[in-house]
Protein backbone atom coordinates (compact mmCIF):
# COMPACT_ATOMS: atom_id res chain seq x y z
CA UNK A 1 0.00 0.00 0.00
CA UNK A 2 1.19 3.63 -0.65
CA UNK A 3 0.79 6.51 1.69
CA UNK A 4 -1.41 8.43 -0.54
CA UNK A 5 -4.37 9.83 1.89
CA UNK A 6 -6.96 11.80 0.42
CA UNK A 7 -6.49 15.78 0.78
CA UNK A 8 -7.92 17.24 4.33
CA UNK A 9 -10.53 20.11 3.95
CA UNK A 10 -8.62 23.65 4.05
CA UNK A 11 -8.57 25.56 7.11
CA UNK A 12 -11.20 27.84 7.79
CA UNK A 13 -9.49 31.55 7.02
CA UNK A 14 -10.92 33.59 9.71
CA UNK A 15 -8.68 34.65 12.48
CA UNK A 16 -9.31 37.32 15.48
CA UNK A 17 -7.66 40.80 15.21
CA UNK A 18 -5.10 39.97 18.13
CA UNK A 19 -4.54 36.36 16.42
CA UNK A 20 -3.90 38.21 13.40
CA UNK A 21 -1.33 40.43 15.14
CA UNK A 22 0.57 37.48 16.51
CA UNK A 23 1.08 35.63 13.29
CA UNK A 24 1.98 38.51 11.57
CA UNK A 25 4.62 39.49 14.76
CA UNK A 26 5.85 35.59 14.34
CA UNK A 27 7.00 36.84 10.68
CA UNK A 28 8.47 39.72 10.89
CA UNK A 29 10.50 38.38 13.78
CA UNK A 30 11.42 35.73 11.75
CA UNK A 31 12.63 37.68 8.59
CA UNK A 32 14.12 40.64 10.28
CA UNK A 33 15.58 39.04 13.39
CA UNK A 34 16.06 35.27 13.50
CA UNK A 35 17.38 34.72 9.82
CA UNK A 36 19.84 37.59 9.70
CA UNK A 37 21.18 35.81 13.15
CA UNK A 38 20.96 32.56 11.56
CA UNK A 39 22.63 33.87 7.82
CA UNK A 40 25.37 35.02 10.12
CA UNK A 41 26.22 32.34 11.89
CA UNK A 42 26.12 29.89 8.40
CA UNK A 43 28.71 32.44 7.31
CA UNK A 44 30.63 32.14 10.01
CA UNK A 45 30.86 28.59 10.12
CA UNK A 46 31.42 28.35 5.83
CA UNK A 47 34.79 30.24 6.75
CA UNK A 48 36.14 28.02 8.81
CA UNK A 49 36.92 25.58 5.96
CA UNK A 50 35.40 22.08 5.22
CA UNK A 51 31.76 22.23 4.98
CA UNK A 52 31.14 18.14 5.19
CA UNK A 53 32.09 17.99 8.86
CA UNK A 54 31.06 20.84 9.99
CA UNK A 55 28.12 20.70 12.43
CA UNK A 56 27.79 24.24 12.33
CA UNK A 57 27.62 24.45 9.06
CA UNK A 58 25.43 22.10 8.47
CA UNK A 59 22.90 22.58 11.50
CA UNK A 60 22.71 26.25 10.74
CA UNK A 61 21.92 25.39 6.75
CA UNK A 62 19.36 23.19 8.43
CA UNK A 63 17.29 25.85 10.58
CA UNK A 64 17.49 28.17 7.77
CA UNK A 65 15.41 26.02 5.64
CA UNK A 66 13.33 25.55 8.33
CA UNK A 67 12.93 29.59 8.94
CA UNK A 68 12.35 29.88 5.19
CA UNK A 69 9.86 27.35 5.36
CA UNK A 70 7.60 29.13 7.91
CA UNK A 71 8.41 32.61 6.59
CA UNK A 72 6.47 31.12 3.30
CA UNK A 73 3.79 29.48 5.02
CA UNK A 74 3.14 32.43 6.85
CA UNK A 75 3.26 34.78 4.05
CA UNK A 76 0.76 32.45 2.18
CA UNK A 77 -1.47 31.86 5.39
CA UNK A 78 -1.42 35.92 5.93
CA UNK A 79 -2.30 37.08 2.89
CA UNK A 80 -5.14 34.60 2.59
CA UNK A 81 -6.88 35.50 6.06
CA UNK A 82 -9.99 37.17 7.12
CA UNK A 83 -9.86 39.46 10.34
CA UNK A 84 -12.76 39.36 11.95
CA UNK A 85 -13.28 42.43 13.88
CA UNK A 86 -16.50 43.58 14.26
CA UNK A 87 -19.41 42.11 16.66
CA UNK A 88 -22.15 39.79 14.88
CA UNK A 89 -25.43 41.61 14.06
CA UNK A 90 -27.36 39.63 16.64
CA UNK A 91 -24.61 39.07 19.53
CA UNK A 92 -27.51 36.44 21.79
CA UNK A 93 -26.00 33.79 19.35
CA UNK A 94 -23.20 31.93 19.17
CA UNK A 95 -20.83 33.11 15.98
CA UNK A 96 -17.16 33.59 15.26
CA UNK A 97 -15.04 35.37 18.23
CA UNK A 98 -17.47 34.13 20.76
CA UNK A 99 -16.97 33.36 24.26
CA UNK A 100 -18.96 30.68 25.39
CA UNK A 101 -20.11 28.77 28.96
CA UNK A 102 -21.48 25.61 28.44
CA UNK A 103 -23.00 23.37 31.06
CA UNK A 104 -22.52 19.68 30.63
CA UNK A 105 -26.03 17.93 30.46
CA UNK A 106 -25.10 14.93 32.32
CA UNK A 107 -22.19 15.59 34.85
CA UNK A 108 -23.60 19.61 35.54
CA UNK A 109 -19.42 20.67 34.88
CA UNK A 110 -19.30 23.82 33.38
CA UNK A 111 -16.63 24.79 31.03
CA UNK A 112 -16.11 28.12 28.48
CA UNK A 113 -14.67 27.87 25.45
CA UNK A 114 -13.83 30.73 22.55
CA UNK A 115 -14.50 30.16 19.15
CA UNK A 116 -11.03 31.14 17.44
CA UNK A 117 -9.37 30.58 13.59
CA UNK A 118 -7.78 27.26 13.59
CA UNK A 119 -4.05 29.42 13.92
CA UNK A 120 -4.93 30.72 17.03
CA UNK A 121 -6.63 27.14 18.68
CA UNK A 122 -5.46 26.79 22.25
CA UNK A 123 -6.13 24.05 24.38
CA UNK A 124 -5.27 25.54 27.64
CA UNK A 125 -6.56 29.10 27.00
CA UNK A 126 -10.14 27.29 26.45
CA UNK A 127 -9.76 28.77 22.68
CA UNK A 128 -11.44 26.19 20.03
CA UNK A 129 -10.72 26.45 16.60
CA UNK A 130 -14.04 27.57 14.62
CA UNK A 131 -13.44 24.14 12.37
CA UNK A 132 -13.86 21.32 15.26
CA UNK A 133 -16.86 19.76 16.00
CA UNK A 134 -17.34 21.36 19.46
CA UNK A 135 -17.67 24.65 17.55
CA UNK A 136 -19.72 23.51 14.43
CA UNK A 137 -22.08 22.28 16.93
CA UNK A 138 -22.65 25.57 18.80
CA UNK A 139 -22.50 27.99 15.81
CA UNK A 140 -25.83 29.64 16.00
CA UNK A 141 -27.38 28.69 19.35
CA UNK A 142 -28.74 31.20 22.04
CA UNK A 143 -27.96 30.84 25.58
CA UNK A 144 -30.66 28.02 27.19
CA UNK A 145 -30.23 26.12 23.70
CA UNK A 146 -28.73 22.13 23.78
CA UNK A 147 -25.95 20.95 21.42
CA UNK A 148 -25.31 17.55 20.66
CA UNK A 149 -21.70 16.95 19.88
CA UNK A 150 -20.02 13.93 18.77
CA UNK A 151 -16.79 12.85 20.84
CA UNK A 152 -14.40 10.07 20.56
CA UNK A 153 -16.45 8.77 23.31
CA UNK A 154 -19.89 8.98 21.82
CA UNK A 155 -22.30 12.02 21.83
CA UNK A 156 -22.14 14.10 24.09
CA UNK A 157 -25.11 17.02 25.22
CA UNK A 158 -23.93 20.41 26.44
CA UNK A 159 -26.71 23.61 27.13
CA UNK A 160 -25.47 26.78 26.80
CA UNK A 161 -25.73 29.02 29.36
CA UNK A 162 -23.59 32.24 28.41
CA UNK A 163 -22.40 34.47 25.68
CA UNK A 164 -20.28 37.34 25.74
CA UNK A 165 -17.82 38.77 22.60
CA UNK A 166 -15.64 40.62 25.41
CA UNK A 167 -13.30 39.26 27.74
CA UNK A 168 -14.30 37.68 30.63
CA UNK A 169 -12.60 39.49 33.42
CA UNK A 170 -10.50 36.87 35.86
CA UNK A 171 -12.73 34.70 37.63
CA UNK A 172 -16.00 35.85 35.74
CA UNK A 173 -17.94 33.24 33.26
CA UNK A 174 -19.56 34.07 29.89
Amino acid sequence: MGRWRPPSKPASKYITPDGYRVLNDELQHLWKVRRPEVTQAVQEAAAQGDRSENAEYIYGKKMLREIDSRIRFLSRRLDDMVVVDRLPDDPSRVFFGAWVTLEDAESGETCCYRIVGPDESSATRGWISVDSPMARALLGKRVEDEALVQSPAGEREYIVTGIRYTAPVDGEQA
